[in-house]
């Protein structure tokens, strides 16, 4: 594959964007950092052509979606539609829009997991407030309100039995509430990265407090990514129908696992932190491997 072309779309040349393009590099592909929001479609009676900047006069190899910038409904469905276009062209794209919208949208990678039989805490989502109430007074332990959108533990509000449902408002309308299957101390959850049909890394993220994420200042602690936090991690990939992933489990009250969330454009620098392999290179090797 020598002198062949893939597009890394990113939002910005961040940490992650050059750990991928160096490990692209290496394998013989040249790397070519382009944001979807530079991208689109042009329309003419002669056919529907893709407009994508570096790649006026043929399609790329591949493409691996890094990241999709915010953006208002219509830009990000425009930007998930170059995704859908790119694969309807024969381009094979990592992760490709299908997988995105089900991670991104939280309910539905809740409804894919309960669906599959993957154990994840119990979860309401819906417009209703009524309905809401009527879920959260069937709960009888803490409760988590969510954004539907969102990562980093943003927006996370735990609530106990009898408080009252945040403002509609600051969830853009939507409740998504989950039963708490957390510790009451000694915060401690799991990352698992999935590249295709294996667990190449594992780590355990202790917390400062409920909220684990490493930007809210967790600590990272290699595991080995065997056993049913592997298997876990590969049905819950596999339920979403994603490539390569980030998986959120967490061990409830009598120690069984759950999983929580299932990313389809994860963050790894805590991850790499403490793992054994170069996840970039996995990475960029099982795209590889699938183009070949």
């Amino acid at each position: 594959m020598t002198g062949a072309r893939s597009i890394v779309f990113i939002d910005r040349p961040d940490w992650h964007a050059r750990q991928l393009a160096a490990a692209f590099a290496k394998a013989g592909v040249e790397p070519v950092l382009l944001s979807l929001r530079r991208c689109g479609f042009t329309g003419t009676p002669g056919g529907a052509r893709l407009r994508l900047p570096s790649f006026e006069d043929e399609l790329p190899l591949g493409a691996f979606v890094r990241s999709i910038s915010a953006g208002s409904f219509e830009q990000v469905t425009l930007r998930l539609g170059v995704l859908h276009a790119l694969r309807e062209s024969g381009v094979l794209v990592y992760n490709d829009a299908r997988a995105i919208e089900r991670c991104v949208d939280k309910s539905m990678t809740s409804f894919l997991l309960h669906r599959a039989g993957i154990p994840t805490p119990p979860t309401f989502a819906g417009e209703s407030d009524a309905q809401a109430a009527q879920w959260m007074a069937s709960v009888t332990e803490d409760r988590v309100a969510k954004p539907l959108f969102g990562s980093q533990g943003r927006g996370l509000i735990r609530l106990a039995p009898g408080d009252a449902l945040p403002p509609a408002d600051i969830y853009a309308g939507v409740r998504y509430l989950q039963r708490f299957a957390g510790r009451d101390s000694s915060w401690r959850d799991y990352r698992v990265m999935v590249v295709g049909k294996a667990a190449a890394a594992a780590m355990l993220r202790h917390g400062k407090s409920w909220i684990t994420n490493v930007r809210r200042g967790a600590r990272c602690e290699t595991v080995a990514a065997t056993g049913d936090l592997a298997a876990l991690s590969l049905a819950a990939v596999g339920a979403v129908g994603a490539d390569y992933a980030g998986v959120d489990l967490i061990e409830d009250r009598s120690g069984a696992l759950l999983v929580l969330e299932v990313n389809s454009m994860p963050a790894w620098k805590g991850l790499q932190s403490v793992a054994s392999c170069d996840i970039a290179s996995v990475l960029a090797r099982y795209v590889l491997s699938r183009l070949a």
